[in-house]
């Protein structure tokens, strides 16, 4: 049975599609009459990892439905989501002469789907770009809404652009071969979602017995938590393409989350621990301004422990490093850096009068 979540924008519109099997129906999905004018060109970006269990399906799919099929191999890592790393992009779509009707096919996690979608959005001013996401992160967040780009030494994903997929082919049975690490960190941003927009999500998040490992999660709560999540950030793309305003709400926990990534080399703490962290200290300080009760801020805790999930700072860090990094953050504005802060579970606000002392006093509890 297949879900089908649209994403509706003026001009860009797509749409989500949720099945088992999906990786083999790429080819009739992107020849479908709900996809229009795709070129049959098509080069498939994954890492060895990804492309060894997946990528000859994907191939094989795309093959069948007519396309002429290459591919391009990236190393793995967050910290070669680089310029340089960019550029092998760059060199197999001269190689294999990808034209503007063409389509760069995104197979893999989080960070493939970024530098897929930077690519293409830069390569010929612009060409087509399928997201199909093998990780639960970007299932529910980095395949959805059209951010893309690539880290700079001092800040994440401050160099990118705004660029929609024609489609978002998402298949759970990849899951089966996710990391236990990396379904941890997925679920630091469904939680994410329970806190700034879908209450109800959180709750049956907190009624689960475990969430810490994919094999605990029964496959009726895997397809809610996917479909709720995408829901969630389809609702608020389709309403605030590029962050002009909904759209700050799905960075709740990604400022402080940011700066720890970054601070740590992109070595010590993932993406999705790094947001746990950041959510901790977003409670804490909505807590310490009177925004938040104690007890949510509690609950918050419990389910992100719930998870397996980081609450505390790794050791060693320098705590001004952090308050000076998050002058660097994408959502400073006017020299003001801009917290999503919870309200109440299911409602946050985002503000930019949080002092540097109360910043300080929360990192220095975690």
């Amino acid at each position: 049975m297949q879900a089908v979540i649209p994403v509706s924008l003026p001009q860009n519109s797509y749409e989500i599609a949720i099945a088992s099997h999906n990786l083999d129906q790429i080819g009739a999905q992107m020849t479908s009459e709900t996809i229009k004018k795709l070129g049959k060109k098509v080069l498939v970006v994954s890492n060895s990892t990804i492309f060894k269990h997946y990528g000859q399906r994907v191939i094989d799919s795309l093959t069948n439905a007519g396309f002429t099929v290459s591919h391009c191999i990236l190393p793995a890592g967050e910290r070669y989501k680089t310029p340089a790393t960019l550029q092998k992009i760059y060199d197999a779509a001269l190689e294999n002469h990808l034209e503007r009707s063409s389509t760069m096919v995104a197979l893999g996690g989080g960070i493939v789907g970024d530098m897929t979608g930077f690519a293409a959005a830069t390569w010929l001013r612009g060409i087509n770009v399928v997201q199909v996401p093998t990780s639960l992160l970007a299932m529910v967040d980095a395949a959805i809404g059209g951010k893309t780009g690539v880290n700079h030494p001092k800040g994440k994903n401050l160099i990118g652009a705004f660029h929609q997929p024609r489609l978002v082919l998402i298949d759970p049975q990849v899951l089966s071969t996710l990391p236990a690490r990396e379904f941890r960190a997925a679920i630091a941003e469904v939680i994410k979602y329970g806190i700034i927009w879908d209450r109800e999500l959180f709750e049956k998040l907190e009624n689960t017995d475990r969430l810490d490992q994919i094999r605990f999660v029964s496959e009726d709560l895997l397809q809610e938590i996917l479909t709720r999540s995408c829901q969630a950030k389809a609702h608020v793309v389709s309403k605030d393409e590029k962050e002009s305003g909904l759209r700050e709400i799905l960075n709740y926990g990604h400022t402080i989350g940011h700066a720890v990534e970054s601070l740590t080399g992109y070595r010590v703490v993932n993406h999705g621990e790094g947001v746990a962290i950041g959510m901790v200290a977003a409670g804490l300080i909505a807590v310490e301004m009177g925004l938040w009760d104690r007890e949510s801020s509690e609950r918050q805790v419990a389910l992100i422990e719930k998870a397996g999930l980081p609450t505390q700072l790794p050791d060693g860090m320098d705590l001004d490093a952090i308050v000076d990094t998050l002058q660097s953050d994408k959502k400073v504005k006017e020299g003001k850096v801009r917290f999503v802060l919870p309200r109440q579970i299911g409602t946050v606000i985002v503000i930019d009068q949080v002092e540097a002392d109360v910043i300080r006093a929360v990192l220095r509890q975690m």
